[in-house]
């Protein structure tokens, strides 16, 4: 039998050098587009809002179909909002802006789109292609408010840098529109 000073020691050690994880699994959303395919980490820890609204349109297949229709090297592409032809798809309401979460728009990062009104994100959404730091959260101001980060890719960046190298233009009032449209065919969580 071992002395119970070496089974301390044994569980000690263990505990000391066992690795430890971050954080659990977070839940995968999975969104394939023309480009190829994206898999999406949700932060439901620190964007619990933003990760039930986005979760929710996933769901509803709101974002099936749609395109990603503002393109911007060195800065973002965004999504979530308009059909082929640049036709607007209808929305839930807004939801609170979780902006103030930590979390820092970084590469390969997702953040809710809104407008410049702090708390008006719906279902667009943006993936960051480069560490814009002048999104993130500075201050309770409107002009300081942020974007809030809720997921981030895990494979797939290099589907991100095919679309912000597509060509784009102008369509009717919007620019920076993909010259040919890049769709996203079906987004769906892991099980």
């Amino acid at each position: 039998m071992k002395s119970p000073m070496l089974l301390l020691l044994a569980v000690v050690s263990f505990f000391t050098f066992a690795p430890l994880s971050s954080h659990a699994a977070e839940p995968l959303i999975i969104m394939e587009t023309s480009k190829g395919t994206i898999t999406i980490e949700l932060y439901d820890d620190r964007a619990p809002v933003s990760c039930e609204n986005f979760r929710k349109y996933v769901q509803d297949g709101f974002y099936d179909g749609l395109i990603f229709h503002r393109v911007i090297p060195g800065f973002m592409i965004q999504g979530g909002g308009f059909e082929p032809g640049m036709k607007k798809r209808k929305t839930r309401k807004p939801i609170f802006n979780e902006a103030d979460n930590g979390l820092k728009n970084r590469r390969g990062t997702l953040s809710m789109a809104r407008t410049a009104s702090v708390n008006s994100a719906t279902g667009q959404f943006f993936l960051n292609v480069n560490d814009n730091r002048s999104l993130d959260h500075r201050g309770m101001t409107q002009s300081g408010y942020g974007y809030a980060v809720f997921g981030r890719v895990v494979e797939g960046m290099d589907v991100a840098d095919a679309i912000v190298s597509v060509p784009r233009g102008q369509r009717g009032m919007y620019g920076d529109v993909p010259d040919e449209d890049v769709l996203i065919i079906k987004a769906y969580e892991k099980k």
